[in-house]
């Protein structure tokens, strides 16, 4: 067997070392939310999609609010709308996840599966929309964020990096000063229960002129806020 070139074991060797690095670079992106995450117990972060509007130069409108501090009704029906297992599964819905799956599977319009942990996961650390890989890298994350944060800050979270209006309201504050222009402290729970209505999709869905559609999800979600279920989970699990 003939000698390999100098020339070309030079260009070999560089390429593995581009190799090594950019594997190296990318293990370091994918690390860096779990090392990220438990800095998150205090101070208030904000997700990728408001940070990218910013750098785009779209308006931001988000004003942080204590959990302790939003209108009771709001995390209630957030959770009775979203995330009916929040007080008991520890960052994913497995049946839910599931059911969502075989709806894919059979053709049907896909129910949501991802619990409040996934979407905090998501919206702080990933991006928007539907795909295999961001679902793959969104389940342990969004386990690790429910082992290292606690069931109320992760709900604080959510409420205050949620998608809440049309032209940029992000969190509770925000959303509820457009929609009805008053703090989220003073919420009703109709009007937490119309919040909740437009989470999945706030361009399109109002909670301040609300449609039949948004109407008629808000008073659901009025009556599971006051669901035994959810009131036990209140009172007993997690001391909302």
């Amino acid at each position: 067997m003939g000698l390999v070139p100098a020339g070309l074991g030079l260009i070999r060797n560089t390429n593995l070392r581009i190799v090594k690095i950019l594997l190296l670079l990318l293990l370091a992106v994918l690390l860096l939310p779990y090392l990220v995450t438990p800095f998150y117990s205090a101070g208030h972060p904000v997700s990728a999609l408001m940070a990218w509007r910013w750098l785009s130069g779209k308006p931001v409108s988000r004003q942080w609010i204590d959990l302790k501090a939003i209108s009771p009704y709001l995390p209630r029906s957030v959770v009775g709308s979203e995330d009916a297992k929040f007080c008991s599964h520890h960052g994913v819905d497995w049946d839910a996840l599931q059911d969502a799956i075989e709806d894919a599977e059979d053709g049907e319009a896909q129910r949501g599966g991802s619990t409040i942990t996934q979407q905090v996961a998501k919206n702080l650390f990933l991006w928007p929309g539907r795909s295999v890989i961001r679902k793959g890298l969104e389940l342990p994350l969004a386990m690790w964020i429910d082992l290292v944060l606690s069931k109320q800050r992760i709900l604080e979270i959510y409420l205050n990096i949620a998608e809440l209006g049309p032209s940029g309201q992000f969190g509770a504050e925000a959303g509820s000063m457009y929609a009805f222009g008053r703090s989220a402290a003073t919420l009703s729970a109709r009007e937490a229960a119309l919040l909740a209505a437009i989470l999945p999709n706030p361009v399109r869905r109002s909670a301040r002129n609300p449609g039949p559609g948004v109407r008629r999800l808000a008073g659901t979600y009025v009556a599971r806020a006051n669901a035994a279920a959810l009131q036990r989970c209140w009172s007993e699990n997690r001391a909302f």
